[in-house]
Formats: C-alpha cells, structure tokens, sequence
C-alpha cells in the first residue's frame, strides 16, 4: 500500500514549519530536485527577498543543468545568483583522491556564504536528505563546519517524500533522476582537469541526444564505460543500429574506446573501490 497523499500533506506542513522557522534562507541550489523542492517552498514560505537560492556555475556541472536549473528558478519565480567557486584552482580537489567532495563543497559554501552575507540572509541551506546520509559523502562534513542546514532532514523526508512533495506543490521535474557532478565519472587519483570533464560532457551530451535517460559516462582516459538504466540497456544491446550511434556519439567526445558496463547504471558507483579499499 502507498503513503495516503495526507501523509505528504503533514510532510510538507512540517517542511514549510521548518523554513518558516529560519527566518531568511539561502538555498545551495542545483536544479536537483532536492534542492529544488527546498527553493520553491523557501520562496513560497518567506517571500521573494528572503527564500534566496545561489548556484554554483562550475566546470563540473553540464552546461544543459545549468540552464534547466535557471529555467526552473525562473518558472517559480526565485531570486537566483549564479557563483563562481573556483574548485578547480584548489589542489585538494584537483588531486581527485576520497575526499575530492569536501573541498568541493567548502569552495561552494564559502561562495554561497559571501552570496548570503551581502544579501543579509541568516541562514544557508543544502538538498540533503535522509536517505543521503548512509553512502560515502565527505561533503557533509563540509556543511557541517559552514553550519550549512539541512531542511529535508529536519524534516524527516527521504527521497520518495522529496518527489511525492515536488509533485503537491507543482515542480515539474519532480521525477527528474538523480544527477551527479561531472567530477563523480573520474575514478580517484586521477586528476581533475577541464579536458576530462569536457570529454565526459560531450559523450553525455551524445547519449542523451539518443534518448537515453539515467545514465553515466565512467572516465577511464580512452576507455568510456557507460552505464545505462535496464531499459536503455536492454535497447542497447539490442539494437545494432542503436549501439553503432551510441558508440559513434561517445567516440566523437574523444574516447577511443566504449564499452557498456552491464552492471547498468547505479548512482554512487565510483565509491564502490573506496568501500574495497578500507575493508582489506
């Protein structure tokens, strides 16, 4: 049996009651729905001057999200700065090890912290959720020392509450998958550089021109390892025409090689030589 709608009724009362509570709120925004949901009901709840939202214009996130989550502030009438945090100038980040997502998200919040500074906001939040709080997620210890809120958790709303409640309050992407940032499709210890995102930019670019829906671009320097949903990978294999554009739109992002991991996609996946490595 499903949650009755009540259920994600009193969720949303308890998340409007929480925002409502800060006073003024600056919301880290992606154009995720977690994020999303958070800036839309800010708005709702405080006013347009005081439920703010800042996104980060980085080298890491695709240029269609950038643009999709512009759109979506704008459909709902949101106060949105665009920031530059300057990730890639760090050393810690570049060097892509475990804890490539801290430093990160400390350049993200000490950007969206200047943003709420100037703006008088008293506090600034993030898209977490419950259900983020079990993977590997360094970064949270980077909300944690910016005193960064966490309003889904507050809460207590996991993943299916964020989109049940996007759906009552009229987001329309309230099931757009999940998405990650570019920098996530490098393995660890490899470094980040502009090149490689660009590369896995473009082979996702082709994929999606494809009709592909929830998928990943793996970078491993020639070799591309796509990871595609179970229906795009049943087509995929399938298909010989299909594959032949798959591996022609890969190739032409610059990869000398494609190969379709049959795995299929799974989010968080790069973590998994993380989890190998401190159970030996």
């Amino acid at each position: 049996m499903g949650m009755p709608e009540n259920e994600f009724e009193k969720k949303l009362a308890k998340l409007q009651f929480v925002i409502e509570g800060y006073g003024s709120l600056l919301t880290a925004y992606s154009g995720g729905i977690d994020s999303t949901l958070i800036a839309v009901v800010a708005r709702q709840v405080l006013g347009k001057t005081k439920g703010v939202a800042v996104i980060a214009d980085s080298p890491s996130l695709p240029r269609y999200e950038l643009e999709e989550a512009v759109a979506i502030a704008a459909r709902h009438d949101i106060d949105l700065v665009v920031a530059k945090p300057g990730e890639m100038d760090d050393a810690g980040y570049v060097r892509n090890e475990g804890d490539r997502c801290y430093f990160c998200k400390s350049h993200l919040y000490e950007s969206v912290e200047q943003v709420a500074e100037m703006r008088g906001t008293e506090w600034v939040a993030n898209g977490t959720n419950l259900d983020d709080l079990g993977d590997y997620r360094p970064g949270l210890k980077a909300a944690e020392e910016a005193k960064v809120v966490s309003p889904l958790v507050e809460a207590g709303m996991d993943k299916r509450d964020v989109r049940e409640i996007a759906k009552l309050v009229g987001i329309q992407s309230w099931d757009k998958p999940a998405a990650a940032c570019l920098s996530s499709r490098i393995p660890y210890g490899v470094p980040v550089t502009k090149e490689r995102l660009e590369r896995v930019e473009g082979a996702e670019r082709g994929l999606r021109s494809l009709g592909m829906r929830a998928f990943r671009v793996r970078h491993h320097e020639d070799v591309a390892r796509v990871e595609l949903n179970q229906d795009d990978l049943v087509r995929v294999v399938g298909d010989v025409d299909l594959r032949q554009r798959v591996i022609g739109v890969v190739k032409a992002a610059g990869y000398t090689y494609v190969s379709v991991d049959l795995e299929g996609f799974r989010s968080g996946s790069g973590n998994l030589v993380l989890t190998i490595n401190q159970s030996e």
